[in-house]
């Protein structure tokens, strides 16, 4: 992992409290609490930040909650694109988030050490392999070949293929967000990527 930051870039926006909040960014935070995320002491991430324009978050968080609890994609899968989106991205925020998810999923350990340094997952199951490989060629060639989508189509069919497709754009989104406007984990926290200079 990486070390931790000696001083890392400050947020963009301001912080929005409870008691700071207009009417509709109340209905956004209670719609993400009602929601399969649950309640939680205060918004943080890309919540906080869709607080500041709270009729886009109320439609992303419901994207979100779709693509992160009710594809047909297995929480292993998912979460196997998720940190190989915020190792793309260097989406600290996000990777702060999934890695521990990844891993009580059922994701190996050194599975996600090898993603985080950018490396091949050598140590990764053979279909978390093959989303990997799937999802490092879209991002980089914008594209995928037909042989990279047959093998991930073999595994997946048509429907978890699509849900596949719309998680990675999700989470894109997201990494974009988080890295925008700057949203960093917790200061005890150690950066999981290098910070650009």
């Amino acid at each position: 992992m990486a070390k931790k930051a000696a001083k890392r870039p400050p947020y963009r926006l301001k912080e929005i409290t409870d008691e700071q909040m207009t009417a509709v960014q109340r209905a956004l935070r209670d719609a993400i609490y009602a929601g399969p995320r649950g309640k939680r002491t205060k918004l943080t991430g890309p919540f906080q930040i869709w607080l500041n324009s709270p009729e886009f978050g109320n439609y992303a968080q419901a994207l979100g909650g779709h693509v992160r609890f009710k594809t047909s994609l297995s929480p292993r899968l998912s979460e196997t694109a998720i940190l190989t989106t915020a190792q793309w991205w260097k989406a600290h925020y996000e990777w702060h988030a999934h890695a521990p998810i990844a891993a009580k999923a059922g994701v190996k350990p050194q599975t996600i050490k090898e993603i985080q340094a950018g490396r091949e997952p050598k140590s990764a199951a053979k279909d978390e392999r093959a989303l990997y490989d799937f999802i490092r060629e879209l991002y980089k060639t914008r594209r995928v070949s037909d042989r990279t989508y047959k093998r991930v189509h073999a595994l997946l069919g048509d429907a978890a293929t699509v849900e596949l497709v719309g998680i990675l754009g999700y989470y894109v989104m997201i990494s974009m967000t988080l890295n925008v406007f700057r949203m960093m984990p917790p200061q005890d926290a150690e950066l999981a990527f290098a910070e650009p200079k």
